[in-house]
């Protein structure tokens, strides 16, 4: 990547990171509703692994 675009990532990488982190609480509150004696460690991993597989998924689509 070249530096220009380095530099401007580096510039919202806490942005991004507390958008995700925004994204987990919003599935954590869904889980929590849905399910209330749920196990949250559980619940937490399937959620990762979600966000995951669709970052995977934006990436396969923007970079093909």
């Amino acid at each position: 990547m070249p530096k220009m675009e380095q530099i401007e990532l580096a510039a919202h990488r806490n942005q991004i990171i507390a958008d995700v982190n925004a994204l987990v609480d919003k599935y954590r509150a869904i889980f929590d509703w849905d399910i209330p004696e749920i196990d949250q460690r559980t619940a937490d991993r399937l959620i990762v692994q979600e966000i995951s597989l669709a970052l995977d998924h934006i990436q396969q689509q923007l970079l093909d």
